[in-house]
């Protein structure tokens, strides 16, 4: 057993998803439970139009779960906090929300992706779910939030609008990297004086 130098401990700790509420959606953070419930939730063909891909089996969605529910990449150079969204007031899982942490030099990022299923689509659930989760990420002081948008995705650019994202001209894989500093103006002026 060796001892774990300071650079390698501040890599290997990622602030852990914790339960947030809006005033009509729980947010859940994910558990390999919620892979039989969710498997429903992604099986619209119609939600992979922009991203490509297939709905994933049970089988596949456990596996997924049991990964992204470690909280962080093997090598521990990622943090991954994911939630799953459902009514407030009860009932099946509509989507989620998942953020990827990173270390840069101005601190920690956070890029952004989130998922509803088509009968909840145009009922700004997206937004106000990942709105409550950049609100918990900037009070653990993610400095920088992304996110990328097929360019054809008016419902999520908007969603990533309503979050303070702007497009930039960065092009990944087909789509738009969207971002913005969750700093204030002032605290960046300062900082650079």
């Amino acid at each position: 057993m060796g001892v774990r130098s300071t650079c390698e401990a501040r890599v290997m700790s990622w602030p852990r998803a914790v339960a947030l509420r809006t005033d009509r959606l729980s947010l859940e953070p994910l558990a390999v439970e919620h892979a039989s419930e969710m498997v429903a939730a992604l099986a619209p063909q119609d939600l992979y139009r922009f991203t490509g891909g297939e709905p994933p089996t049970l089988e596949e969605l456990e596996k997924r779960y049991r990964r992204q529910s470690r909280g962080q990449s093997e090598d521990g150079r990622a943090g991954w906090s994911n939630w799953i969204i459902r009514p407030a007031r009860g009932g099946s899982a509509v989507g989620f929300v998942q953020a990827t942490l990173t270390r840069e030099d101005a601190g920690l990022v956070a890029d952004l992706a989130w998922l509803v299923t088509t009968s909840e689509q145009g009922r700004g659930v997206a937004g106000e779910a990942a709105s409550a989760v950049v609100t918990w990420l900037t009070s653990m002081g993610v400095g920088c939030l992304q996110a990328y948008v097929h360019p054809d995705h008016t419902a999520s650019a908007r969603t990533a609008r309503r979050l303070g994202l702007v497009p930039t001209t960065t092009l990944v894989d087909g789509e738009i990297l969207w971002e913005a500093a969750t700093t204030s103006m002032t605290d960046r002026q300062e900082g650079a004086g």
